[in-house]
């Protein structure tokens, strides 16, 4: 871990938050829903939070990296227009395992998978209804030193360790790999 880069924005209201606010525990990512990298992370932290259950508080922030991924800034208004109709987790995850098909027709398609109004998500997405949202993400972000994705924070500081389930289990609990 990283003692000297404390996350700037604790979790919050604004977040997405999977487990108690109040766990022992707290992992935040920013991510980018067309990174690889997030992809492999997203497997990990589902074994976490298996694993953890209740003593793991999860928040998840976009940060969408447009110059490579074109189609990330899309998909994460998909999922803040998801969060407006009950579905954020359900969206998040099918956006993860359908990485490599996110046009925005593939967004309509993910939309009535997850039980939602995709006329109105798709109609949000293209007016970018979520994109103050989306921008402070990437402003707490940058302030954090965030740069790529995915970036985790631990217990409220920087972790740029490996990002697999037994180093991030380590980190998280203090004890040894």
């Amino acid at each position: 871990m990283n003692a000297n880069k404390k996350l700037v924005l604790p979790i919050a209201r604004r977040d997405h938050v999977q487990g108690p606010v109040n766990a022992p525990f707290s992992l935040v990512e920013y991510g980018d829903y067309q990174c690889p990298y997030c992809r492999e992370a997203h497997s990990v932290i589902k074994e976490l939070q298996e694993v953890m259950g209740k003593d793991l508080c999860f928040a998840y922030r976009n940060f969408p990296l447009t110059q490579i991924h074109p189609n990330a800034e899309h998909a994460a208004e998909a999922a803040e227009a998801a969060e407006t109709q009950g579905h954020f987790w359900e969206m998040h995850d099918i956006l993860f395992e359908h990485q490599n098909a996110l046009e925005d027709e593939d967004l309509v398609e993910y939309a009535d998978e997850a039980g939602l109004d995709s006329g109105r998500m798709m109609d949000e997405v293209l007016h970018g209804a979520y994109s103050g949202h989306i921008r402070l993400d990437l402003q707490s972000g940058e302030k954090n030193g965030v740069d790529g994705t995915p970036v985790f924070f631990i217990n409220g500081l920087r972790y740029d360790g490996e990002p697999s389930a037994k180093a991030l289990m380590a980190a998280l609990t203090g004890q040894p790999a």
